[in-house]
């Protein structure tokens, strides 16, 4: 009897084990388990470069410096040091303020574009959008001569330093603007003509149209842009540094902990700490765009502005000055690289752009910079919008996409200083069979990629989604492989995203600071970390160099991807004319 039940049991539970692996891949031809392995490389890939370096640092933050656990000891010291406690408050003020003056600003200047009838409106999103191709280090530098204690318009603080709160709530405004403007401008792209002549018909008043028609259809686009600069300020790490002075913030707070007093343990539970406020503003984000309607119906009226001449002329005046206050801080950089010495002789020349006799890593520097974000931009669009691909068209293995997408929406909440320092306890360490790439060029690509991978995620699958799914199941009809579809198909159609996804990674690559600071060798330091070097050091003014040199980079990558972009858009995106 026993014998019967055994033999019974043992068919019965391997067609359960057949069932669940039915249910997880399901029957796949060879081409499908061809590209579902490419998935799963994609899939260890993140978990490789995001989840385990995070959950390392998290562990790192409840041990010891011999490794014993010690359960939350770090975070009773840490709330016990009045000095770093006080850093939480100091970086929720400042991050409030910021977010507050940026999401207002932003929301005008983006209705000023999108919803008045003033002049020269290309002309202002251009110089709008210019501190996108900075780096955080350089209106910090300009302010430097702008408000500092040699600055030309200085007596404007009225006796105010601008090392400090007012430095940081400036320089943070200053580089978070571009990316709240970009987003203001999608939420009151759309409209529906019809809402301002139902109120226009009721009598109401232009003002009481603004606050029940127009504010009402933007409001998560403005929720959004809140969300995104707090994130953004309360873990920046390049303006506070530069001009913070003795008001510490949370992000700087890392770093002298680790670079200063070589106290991992600590910089990984205050690591933790900024990681808190950056999941919670993330999740609450997400959480709100899942509850956001559609603006426009298959009946809306596209919406034109009037002619109101008294607030056009408003606007007007506040693009003016918006731009007049951006242009300034640039041009105050480029002028401050090209003085000889500040401020005793005035006279330009280059004397400052002679890097190499500079404490930062000299031209060398610059050039690493350029084979990093060369390396980043090619390798992590190829990997990047494959994966996407693969994820929004192969059939089946739902599984392993619902985990590579969790993996893929995770470094939009991690900030790129915690990042980076979860990167070297986890590829630091002498266990690990990938501790080879530490100190090598190898890992400073591989953590740009991973910090910078959820907007290029995010922009390759909303295009990918616009193309009907009938173009792979007519090709496996006809027995055509998928991967040849998506060579001859997929990729010429979604040529602009792809182009927008390289643009956007080389960019970054050359900017950022925070993602690399801590990885960076002898042999490998790059244009950001000089910035911050030089600075350390007292050059300045060859400071402001470096970071005008990363900006004009920028620029010319911006023109390249222009000019690229009219060449290949030329030869793949000819069906879209009639």
């Amino acid at each position: 009897m026993n014998q019967s039940n055994t033999a019974t049991t043992e068919p019965s539970q391997h067609n359960t084990a057949q069932r669940l692996f039915s249910n997880l891949f399901g029957r796949r031809s060879l081409d499908e388990w061809s590209l579902g392995s490419v998935l799963i490389i994609g899939v260890l890939a993140l978990f490789i470069c995001v989840v385990l370096p995070i959950y390392t640092l998290l562990s790192k933050s409840v041990e010891n410096r011999a490794g014993d656990f010690i359960a939350l000891t770090n975070f009773s010291q840490f709330f016990a040091t009045p000095s770093l406690y006080n850093s939480i408050n100091n970086s929720l003020f400042i991050a409030l303020l910021s977010t507050t003056i940026v999401t207002s600003l932003s929301f005008l200047t983006a209705y000023g574009i999108s919803r008045t009838r003033i002049p020269f409106k290309g002309l202002f999103r251009t110089i709008l959008v210019l501190p996108i191709l900075a780096p955080s280090l350089l209106p910090a530098i300009s302010l430097v001569y702008l408000f500092g204690n040699q600055g030309i318009i200085k007596e404007l603080l009225m006796g105010e330093s601008i090392y400090g709160p007012i430095g940081i709530i400036i320089g943070s405004c200053f580089w978070t603007f571009p990316h709240a403007l970009m987003i203001m401008l999608t939420a009151l792209a759309n409209t529906d003509a019809r809402l301002y002549e139902s109120a226009e018909v009721l009598g109401a008043s232009p003002i009481r149209t603004f606050f029940t028609v127009t504010l009402p259809a933007a409001k998560y686009g403005i929720i959004s842009v809140a969300f995104v600069v707090f994130t953004l300020v309360i873990t920046d790490f390049g303006v506070p540094k530069v001009i913070g002075g003795q008001f510490n913030v949370l992000a700087t707070d890392i770093y002298k902990q680790v670079i200063g007093q070589q106290n991992f343990e600590m910089g990984a539970t205050v690591s933790v700490i900024l990681l808190l406020p950056a999941i919670l503003t993330f999740l609450t984000d997400r959480w709100l765009q899942r509850k956001q309607s559609a603006l426009l119906t298959s009946k809306a009226v596209p919406w034109t502005a009037p002619k109101r001449q008294w607030l056009d002329r408003v606007f007007l005046g506040l693009m003016l000055l918006v731009s007049f206050i951006i242009l300034s801080i640039i041009l105050m950089a480029v002028y401050a690289s090209l003085v000889t010495f500040w401020p005793y002789n005035l006279s330009l020349s280059l004397k400052n752009y002679n890097f190499d006799l500079m404490d930062g890593g000299g031209w060398a520097a610059y050039w690493n910079s350029i084979q990093m974000a060369t390396f980043t931009a090619i390798i992590g669009t190829g990997f990047i919008f494959f994966q996407s691909y693969l994820v929004a068209k192969l059939p089946g293995f739902k599984v392993l996409k619902w985990f590579f997408h969790l993996f893929a929406i995770l470094p939009l909440a991690v900030p790129g200083l915690v990042l980076g320092l979860a990167y070297i306890f986890f590829f630091n360490s002498p266990n690990n069979p990938l501790n080879g790439i530490y100190g090598t060029m190898t890992i400073l690509v591989v953590c740009t990629i991973s910090h910078f991978y959820t907007v290029c995620h995010l922009t390759a699958t909303t295009a990918l989604k616009q193309i009907d799914g009938e173009f792979e199941s007519v090709s496996a009809s006809l027995k055509v492989p998928q991967i040849k579809t998506f060579w001859r198909v997929t990729l010429p159609v979604c040529m602009p995203a792809v182009l927008d996804i390289a643009s956007y990674l080389f960019v970054n690559a050359m900017t950022t600071v925070s993602a690399v600071v801590f990885l960076y060798s002898y042999n490998t330091s790059l244009a950001s970390v000089a910035v911050l070097n030089m600075d350390d050091a007292g050059d300045i003014a060859p400071a402001a160099a470096m970071a005008v040199m990363i900006m004009l980079t920028c620029m010319l990558a911006r023109l390249v991807h222009w000019l690229l972009g009219n060449v290949l858009l030329k030869n793949t995106q000819t069906w879209r004319k009639k």
